[in-house]
């Protein structure tokens, strides 16, 4: 043969490998990461499979001796039930077409999904950024984390405009310190103490993203009864992801182009002094901004470089003299800190609380000048915490003079040509639009069956006076989650702790409103919730208390879905009967009676009006097992509220040592 022919011959054998390679690589059949080694698999309920392979490829799954097949569909997708079967493993599951996968150490037990916003991202141990610190006692809960029959699954954080076919996430892994310790705390608990309760295997799927609102987690068929999110899901509806993609990244090149040229500009400091600091310097000219902001400033166009924040304050005479601080909650990102020029403070990272001392030689009686220097991320930079603007203060022993309200503020670089963005280039990253999150991290989860869902969610719902909103938004969430999974998943989920100060007098609170709205979720059958309110902290948003509120989630299980005969809420409101000037309030699910934690037995949380609707504190006190209340200031009682605030006090529990839920009787 000669070298041509030769040659020939080589192409001739290297194309044909190519395109027995391309092929092979076209009919492997593959699985989402859901379904995979270590998983656990929903017992006594249909084991639904699902991959992708080539159109009309054979697919044969072989699982404790049962073996079920399946053609792909004209899309190569494929789907199958291997039927039901009792907790155990470790099994094996071999699933075959064109390639051979072999599934190992998969368990047959219960599986639970927890979604929800931070506090049910809120990790068993401490976040990486420092952001969440960690349940109480998180380092003896760390020792106990040997599990080999928890397995545990963490979505991680998808916007997608489409349903996804498959979510973003490693793989399952049985609990140990290393996987455990930045899992959800609130489903970690849950899970083990099914585990030790049931002594059956336990999944867990983690899909939750802080901060993020109930309408992103629902479909768009699911919102439909809400007119309101229209908009939005059009918008949705109509990105084309790449395009998007492009834009947004097109606009991130510019931003940090714009801000690399522009870098050496910085106006507040000159030789190593912060002149926008100087209480002589005049920032009259400068735009002001209401702090602490719930939302950027939109003059500041998405720049979270760094910006000054001045202040005026005006000192009483009588105070000189004595140490004063600045306390100025959370800030984002990092802080410099200026009293009257000088340096008082700085901290970085996202979520920590700054406290500053003042020295007294600072002090003057009269006008003082507090000055913030900040660097933000993410499209963001100012104070927040707009729920609880007091947290904003400046502090002389038990007085505090309030910092919020109107700053005065400026970029350190002028921004006449700083780049905006359009609403295309925001898209991509912006988990708040409605559906977004349901298509990237719930849509893919469906077809695996659960026992049920535990949700921690509600905090960014009750912003921008939307908590009534979620009477209908909360239900239709989790009626839209049934439609999607196909049966009736029993749904747990936590009203939300007590958080923020409350006013001296009783008041509206839009969290007491959303927490409103959680209890009327209780009429949809096979639903149950867990109260928080007597385990917040009214300085935190991330309360570290959740063994109490996983065991409640747990109790609320064992009653629902396994079954058992207990006591699984607080006492809650039946009637109210007036007798002349007093009110007399029933109770159901009392267990075995109610309890006052309070050694005298003076009932605290309780409010009554009369017909003008003006509320009053009560006195309240136990007459059996009911609560009798009035107030010197109302002789006709027309409604009794209770735990009606921010962060409640109220000490009304049953025997069982569960909380009375928040309730009131003037609802509309």
């Amino acid at each position: 043969m000669n070298k041509k022919s030769l040659s020939g011959v080589i192409l001739l054998w290297i194309a044909a490998t190519c395109v027995l390679a391309s092929g092979s690589v076209l009919a492997d059949v593959s699985l989402p990461k859901l379904v995979g080694d270590h998983m656990v698999l929903q017992r006594d309920e249909p084991i639904m499979l699902w991959g992708w392979g080539d159109p009309g490829e054979a697919v044969r799954v072989e699982f404790q001796g049962r073996h079920v097949k399946v053609k792909t569909d004209s899309k190569g997708r494929w789907k199958l039930s291997l039927g039901s079967f009792s907790a155990g493993g470790p099994y094996n599951i071999v699933i075959s077409g064109k390639n051979r996968i072999v599934l190992r150490d998969v368990l047959v037990g219960d599986v639970w999904l927890a979604s929800g916003q931070s506090n049910m991202e809120f990790p068993l141990s401490r976040s990486p950024t420092g952001y969440m610190a960690g349940v109480v006692n998180a380092e003896q809960e760390i020792v106990d984390t040997d599990y080999p029959q928890l397995r545990l699954f963490k979505v991680q954080h998808a916007v997608r405009f489409r349903p996804a076919s498959d979510v973003e996430a490693d793989t399952w892994a049985a609990s140990t310190a290393q996987t455990a310790g930045q899992f959800s705390a609130v489903a970690y608990l849950f899970g083990r103490e099914l585990h030790k309760r049931y002594h059956i295997p336990v999944g867990l799927i983690q899909t939750s993203w802080g901060g993020t609102v109930a309408e992103a987690w629902v479909s768009p068929e699911g919102l439909k009864s809400l007119p309101e999110f229209g908009k939005d899901i059009d918008t949705v509806a109509h990105a084309d992801e790449s395009s998007v993609k492009i834009e947004h990244d097109r606009y991130m090149q510019l931003k940090a182009q714009w801000i690399q040229q522009h870098a050496d500009e910085g106006r507040g400091e000159r030789d190593g002094r912060a002149v926008w600091a100087d209480p002589a310097f005049d920032s009259s000219a400068w735009p002001t901004v209401r702090e602490p902001q719930s939302k950027p400033a939109e003059a500041l166009k998405g720049f979270d470089g760094v910006v000054w924040f001045r202040r005026d304050i005006e000192i009483p005479c009588n105070t000189t003299g004595r140490t004063v601080w600045v306390n100025l909650f959370v800030t984002g990102k990092t802080d410099t800190t200026y009293f009257n020029g000088k340096e008082i403070g700085h901290a970085e990272g996202w979520g920590k609380p700054r406290s500053y001392a003042v020295p007294p030689e600072l002090i003057k009686a009269g006008r003082n000048v507090v000055t913030v220097r900040l660097t933000g991320a993410n499209g963001y930079v100012g104070m927040f915490d707009s729920d609880n603007p007091d947290k904003l203060n400046l502090q002389i022993g038990s007085t505090r003079i309030p910092l919020a309200g109107q700053w005065s503020y400026q970029p350190d670089i002028d921004l006449a040509g700083y780049p905006t963005p359009s609403t295309l280039s925001e898209l991509l990253d912006d988990p708040n639009r409605a559906t977004v999150l349901f298509n990237g991290m719930i849509e893919p989860l469906v077809q695996f069956r659960i026992r049920g869902v535990i949700w921690y969610q509600g905090e960014s719902n009750a912003r921008d006076n939307r908590a009534e909103q979620y009477r209908k938004l909360f239900p239709a969430l989790i009626e839209d989650w049934r439609r999607q999974w196909g049966y009736d998943v029993h749904f747990l989920f936590v009203q939300l702790a007590g958080f923020g100060h409350n006013k001296r007098d009783p008041a509206e609170y839009p969290w007491a409103v959303l927490r409103e709205a959680q209890s009327m979720t209780l009429a949809l059958p096979k639903t149950g919730m867990a109260s928080a309110i007597d385990v917040g902290d009214e300085n935190d948003i991330h309360p570290r208390d959740k063994q109490t509120v996983a065991h409640r989630l747990v109790l609320s299980a064992a009653k629902l879905v396994y079954g058992e005969n207990i006591i699984s809420s607080g006492p809650i409101y039946q009637s109210m009967q007036v007798e002349a000037n007093r009110v007399r309030i029933k109770f159901s699910n009392i267990g075995s009676g109610l309890m006052v934690k309070d050694p005298y037995g003076y009932i605290r949380g309780f409010q009554v009006a009369g017909p003008d609707g003006k509320f009053h504190w009560a006195e309240a006190r136990q007459d059996g097992q009911d609560v009798l209340l009035f107030s010197d200031a109302v002789s006709q009682p027309a409604a009794v509220r209770y735990d009606w605030s921010n962060t409640p006090d109220g000490n009304l529990f049953n025997q069982e040592g569960l909380p009375a839920l928040p309730f009131r009787t003037d609802a509309s």
